[in-house]
């Protein structure tokens, strides 16, 4: 399901990004370096040349050009600090923006909408396709069963398994190799090619005489067991057949070997005559082995085949079929059932995710409005140590005036500045407090955690749906196989 719980992938995505690059610092606003400015503005050498000509004079209430230049200096070092603690304010109000709850919470809302429904579409779906492969899984039950009734069988099909195939099959290769290699040996001792040209006539011997054995073993072992009489009677003379022509196959190998020895021209001509006339008249001890050892692995070979599978002609492949209708519907309802536990298991991994980040974004709020506080504070503190340098620098001023005067200072000489405070207030509209918040992400995070208690209720369902359908297509004693 390549769309599934899109909405929950999207909340997922934003919750995890960051939301501010801040850097929490109280080296904000630069103190006022008071003895710095008192040099760059010359106060002791101006307020000396002031006093000397005894200006301003006694009568003056306005501040003179010196002292206006020490509050406009003052004044622009607040102006300056006052942008600082816009801009600051203008950071936090975007650090907080990015933090979007709303959306975080319309997102959780929509997800909490689709999530469950496209669990249950991929349930569903996975229901569909099984249902179609245990309608498939019941054709062949009752396929066997109709089978096992028709032909009056009350056992188990015999299956050989595949490692036994390998056995059998090695064990007719490994006659075969034998048998021509004892035979090869005694007709190397007639033939004119020596042990090369016995070794290939004993290739030719053994292939027909296991050939026919096998082949005769899966006709004649089918006929026998078969419900029906004329069957088995045929199977029975098919049985006798085999016999004869094991013996005759290898009776005429013998006395091949006989002639062989005394003249290897005609051979094939002069066993055909033996065997009609005198097919026991063999002389040699030798040629009696051979037609013992042959005869022996034929036998062999017979009974390997009669046991290579289950002997009632189609029963095995019926077995088969059902067998692997069985296992492709049991192997793929494990395969849905754990894809389904995977997408469970997906969806409440995301859900742990954002609950979490749900509650780190909180932390982050407190954490911008607690230092949004702190920077309003550092501030007026700020405003208030300027004014404290404001004063310090005409005091420099003025004590300098007052040491060169000949006459009495102004009157004002003893009044403190008084710095006019800007406001360090940010703009707060629309914007949530901590409490609120708190009950609304415990709120969300409470309906996620439901959201994936539901999830869990629905996958526990799939599956019982999906262990039902074996109740709507019951299976038999079907199933069960004899594997050899």
């Amino acid at each position: 399901m390549a769309a599934r719980f899109e909405a929950l992938n999207r909340l997922w995505e934003t919750v995890r990004e960051s939301n501010h690059d801040f850097r929490s610092s109280t080296d904000i606003f630069p103190i006022l370096d008071v003895e710095k400015v008192s040099r760059s503005l010359e106060l002791v050498d101006r307020g000396t040349e002031n006093g000397s000509a005894n200006q301003p004079v006694k009568t003056a209430r306005a501040l003179d050009d010196v002292e206006q230049r020490i509050v406009a200096k003052v004044e622009e070092e607040k102006k300056a600090s006052y942008q600082t603690l816009e801009d600051r304010f203008h950071h936090f109000s975007e650090r907080l923006r990015n933090l979007d709850f709303e959306g975080q919470f319309g997102l959780i809302r929509q997800a909490n909408a689709t999530s469950l429904s496209d669990f249950k579409a991929e349930a569903n779906k996975g229901e569909d396709e099984l249902h179609g492969l245990r309608r498939d899984l019941q054709v062949a039950e009752d396929e066997l069963a109709n089978f096992k009734r028709d032909h009056n069988l009350n056992r188990a099909a015999k299956i050989t398994s595949p490692a036994l195939w390998f056995f059998k099959i090695s064990f007719v290769i490994f006659l075969i190799l034998v048998e021509t290699v004892m035979n090869g040996k005694f007709l190397a001792e007639g033939s004119e090619q020596g042990l090369l040209g016995g070794v290939l006539e004993a290739v030719i011997f053994a292939l027909v005489n296991i050939g026919y054995a096998i082949l005769l073993a899966f006709i004649c072992v089918r006929l026998i067991v078969h419900r029906s009489a004329f069957r088995r009677f045929v199977g029975f003379l098919v049985f006798l057949a085999y016999l004869a022509v094991a013996v005759i196959i290898n009776l005429a190998l013998a006395h091949y070997r006989e002639i062989a020895e005394v003249s290897f021209s005609g051979a094939g001509v002069e066993v055909i005559h033996r065997l009609k006339t005198a097919p026991l008249g063999l002389v040699d001890l030798k040629s009696w082995l051979l037609l013992g050892l042959g005869f022996l692995f034929s036998v062999a070979a017979f009974a390997d085949a009669c046991s290579m599978t289950d002997p009632y002609p189609g029963f095995a492949g019926t077995e088969k079929r059902l067998n692997a209708k069985r296992a492709r519907y049991t192997n793929r309802k494990d395969d849905l059932i754990e894809n389904l536990r995977d997408i469970r298991d997906d969806h409440n991994q995301k859900v742990d995710d954002i609950i979490r980040e749900l509650s780190n974004r909180r932390q982050d709020f407190q954490a911008t409005i607690s230092h949004r506080s702190r920077v309003a504070s550092l501030f007026v503190e700020h405003q208030n140590q300027l004014e404290k340098g404001a004063n310090s620098l005409l005091t420099i001023y003025r004590e300098a005036n007052r040491k060169a005067r000949t006459t009495p200072e102004p009157k004002y000489f003893l009044t403190s500045y008084k710095m006019e405070r800007l406001n360090a207030v940010p703009e707060v509209v629309g914007e949530l407090n901590d409490k609120d918040l708190a009950q609304r992400i415990q709120q969300h995070q409470e309906e996620l955690s439901t959201q994936m208690q539901r999830i869990g209720e629905e996958f526990e369902a799939a599956i019982g749906r999906y262990h039902q359908l074996d109740n709507l297509f019951p299976g038999g004693v079907n199933g069960q196989t004899q594997v050899a």
